[in-house]
């Protein structure tokens, strides 16, 4: 029988650091051929795109790297603006900040259907803007766009398709959010980083264990009963908790699907 615990979450954080790195210097390597140069990350100033910034550095070096920062109005945080300009400078690289509250406005204004209460629609607008800059300045200076979504995320779908979920390759999307911690920690991101509240800054407010109605430490070990096929009632039971949790977990992952799959075609012979 599984049992669930922290240490099936155990990570060999230098090995992890070093594969990671290995693995985005052999993609941008092999996408050279077609005028590749570098990476592009968004840097929001939380930990999971803290930790993919610092692997990119250490795969491919500062001059090959591109930090974005991307604030508006409504959910701007002057602290995670201003960890993100720092951690920049300490790792050396190009940084740049596009302000999209203007963009934004004029979105929300050329829209006949706008909603200004439908939150999550708008959020999800919001982390589509995002993208599109981040992919304006792939084009611009031929750069791959690297993703900072983790594992806990994908599996519940806590993120936004053609949004945050939408890059060219995503370095940590196999690390649970309990793992990238730890990562960080090793990497030696500021601790002011780490001690964050996770979230995803699309509304004020907005946290991800509120949305996700469980925290992180448990959420991963739910999630690593469910891919390892343990019913709810022994996930349940063997981390105390309702078992109605565990079965919303498994419902979020299940329903949330369609935003892992690839774009599906019709076959049209016969």
């Amino acid at each position: 029988m599984q049992y669930l615990s922290d240490k099936l979450l155990r990570i060999d954080a230098r090995k992890v650091a070093s594969r990671i790195s290995h693995l985005i210097r052999r993609y941008v390597e092999s996408v050279e051929s077609v005028g590749a140069s570098g990476v592009v990350v968004g840097m929001s100033g939380g930990v999971d795109s803290s930790v993919v910034a610092v692997l990119s550095v250490r795969a491919l070096g500062k001059d090959r790297v591109v930090g974005l920062s991307l604030p508006e109005a409504e959910t701007l945080n002057p602290q995670d603006r201003g960890d993100a300009k720092e951690l920049a400078e300490k790792l050396g690289i190009r940084f740049y900040e596009v302000d999209l509250s203007e963009t934004l406005k004029t979105l929300y204004s050329s829209i006949p259907v706008f909603d200004p209460w439908d939150r999550v629609t708008n959020g999800n607008l919001k982390a589509r803007v995002r993208m599109l800059v981040l992919y304006y300045f792939a084009n611009k200076h031929r750069l791959v766009v690297l993703g900072t979504s983790n594992r806990s995320e994908l599996l519940t779908g806590y993120f936004t398709k053609y949004g945050d979920g939408a890059s060219d390759v995503a370095p940590v999307a196999n690390l649970y959010k309990t793992q990238i911690y730890k990562l960080a920690s090793y990497l030696g991101i500021p601790e002011k980083i780490i001690s964050k509240r996770p979230t995803a800054g699309l509304w004020p407010g907005q946290f991800d264990e509120d949305e996700l109605g469980v925290e992180y430490r448990v959420l991963d070990l739910i999630l690593y009963g469910l891919e390892s096929r343990m019913p709810s009632s022994e996930i349940a039971a063997q981390l105390k908790i309702p078992v109605n949790t565990v079965d919303r977990v498994r419902s979020t992952w299940l329903s949330s699907e369609h935003k892992r799959s690839s774009v599906p075609t019709f076959e049209l012979g016969g």
